[in-house]
């Protein structure tokens, strides 16, 4: 029971990373978001997310998981009912920021009370097996349950959902779930302000440059200003007595190579969500409940991939799995790079997705695993955050690299439609074209295909950067296996 309670509020934070996505054809009618602007609903979530995860795990250090973990859930129920009440595109980022706070303190607590609930050996591999899986698994059923709610309701209700959901868990948690120890220590306050500041400042660079351009002003002044408070960001971790990203976890090579690939993972994972939800609603004319059931099966093959990871780590390590699945999502990547205006969701979607998937549900695992490995139980929250920023990071950083590489290409090809567009449009058509500046179909799905595709070959080499990094870093220890297997191994770091 209180692995279904953690499980449950992970994959609520999770799913509300992509319950969205198939909601943002209507949002973007809804609340007149432009398609590169768009992303700010991904965006606005995951980076207040990723930013504030570190400064979560360590105020479920100090003040206690269990109460930290109940708050998180309710400003999350909190933000997600006035999410659902948005009038305006404004009212809506900010929902979903505050939502990102809310998982940033909920999620990391909840890292931390897989480890400190479960025996180490079988049964707290188990565990990750199953916390793995469902944050791995959760941007599928997202989909899923957002075509549901959107089909049947409307875009609000992707958001109103969480609300009876993060009731029960926060009315579950004080039964099941005993409260850890608490630990000394202080918030290191500018250290998550700073952190935040510059990765807004850094996406927002790259997502201004697919609209305006690289040579444009303010995206020159965004990328220098993100440099320099990212820079302040290390010098205040150096100089910090309790910092909030403890530095020393990266002397682990085997920790610093495991955020390196969980960073380049999230990166393609979320753009492939973003990109394929917007290519199957558009190009393929899904509706809502259509585009939420073609990526079911994501979820059924990454829990195999994650199974099979479980089973098999600790005869092989993780080190084997993290290098396969890093390739196979490569190549399910590089796959989706073929499709065009004629594809079909069988012939060209459904196995480059299910390649992805598995190579995905084997990452998982091995990465949750390896960044936990040897780290005290006072910091089991940092360690655990500090998983969970790089991915949130790397995703919010990865899909604004991609959405500026979808922009760029998605232009060069408006630039090849438009003459054709003109030579064969009706007055009306050309009138209407004048008006809105929007191509019919099939030029607008030339455009939409074009920048999808771009996008998915950058995805691909994030991957394949994954791939090279736990071939070249990643080094498994005999005692290592020995604690896979429940052994005493040494004590941690």
């Amino acid at each position: 029971m209180a692995l279904l309670v953690i499980a449950s509020c992970q994959l609520m934070v999770v799913l509300d990373i992509t319950i969205v996505n198939i909601a943002l054809p209507q949002i973007q009618r809804s609340l007149d978001f432009s398609t590169t602007s768009l992303s700010w609903v991904v965006n606005a979530y995951t980076l207040t997310f990723g930013g504030l995860l570190l400064l979560g795990g360590r105020v479920g250090d100090i003040l206690g998981r269990r109460r930290v973990f109940v708050f998180g859930v309710l400003l999350f129920v909190l933000a997600s009912l006035l999410g659902g009440l948005a009038q305006n595109a404004g009212q809506l980022l900010a929902a979903r920021a505050l939502q990102g706070v809310g998982g940033a303190i909920a999620s990391p607590t909840a890292l931390s009370l897989v480890s400190t609930t479960f025996r180490e050996g079988p049964e707290r591999n188990r565990a990750f097996g199953v916390f793995a899986a469902v944050s791995a698994g959760g941007g599928a059923i997202g989909l899923l349950a957002g075509g549901v709610l959107v089909e049947w309701l409307n875009w609000r209700w992707v958001l109103f959902v969480n609300v009876p959901i993060g009731l029960l868990i926060a009315l579950a948690t004080p039964r099941w779930i005993r409260e850890s120890e608490r630990h000394p220590g202080h918030f290191d306050i500018t250290g998550a302000l700073t952190s935040t500041v510059g990765m807004v400042l850094l996406v927002y660079g790259f997502i201004r440059a697919a609209q305006d351009g690289w040579r444009d002003a303010l995206t020159l002044v965004s990328f220098a200003a993100a440099v320099v408070v990212l820079a302040g960001f290390i010098l205040i971790e150096r100089r910090s007595r309790q910092p909030i990203t403890p530095l020393h976890m990266f002397a682990d090579r085997n920790r610093a190579g495991t955020y390196g690939i969980m960073l380049c993972l999230a990166a393609a994972i979320f753009g492939m969500f973003f990109f394929l939800t917007l290519f199957v609603q558009n190009v393929l004319e899904f509706s809502p409940l259509q585009a939420g059931l073609a990526f079911l099966p994501v979820s059924a093959v990454i829990a195999i991939g994650a199974g099979l990871a479980s089973r098999f780590l600790p005869t092989y390590g993780p080190k084997p799995f993290m290098v396969l699945g890093a390739i196979l999502a490569a190549a399910g990547l590089a796959w989706l790079t073929l499709t065009d205006v004629h594809s079909t969701y069988a012939g060209s979607v459904l196995g480059p997705m299910l390649v992805f998937s598995l190579g995905m549900g084997m990452e998982f695992v091995s990465l949750t695993l390896m960044a936990l490995s040897n780290v005290s139980t006072r910091e089991t929250g940092a360690a655990s955050g500090l998983l969970n920023a790089t991915q949130q990071v790397g995703g919010s950083l990865g899909l604004s690299i991609l959405v500026t590489m979808y922009g760029t290409a998605s232009t060069n090809e408006a630039e090849k439609q438009v003459p054709l567009f003109l030579q064969q449009a009706t007055p009306a058509e050309r009138l209407r074209f004048e008006r809105t500046g929007q191509l019919p179909k099939p030029w607008s799905d030339e455009i939409l295909t074009a920048g999808v595709s771009a996008a998915f070959i950058m995805a691909a080499i994030f991957t394949a950067v994954a791939a090279l990094i736990a071939l070249i870093v990643i080094q498994v220890r005999p005692s290592d296996l020995e604690r896979l297997k429940g052994g005493a191994g040494p004590g941690p770091m």
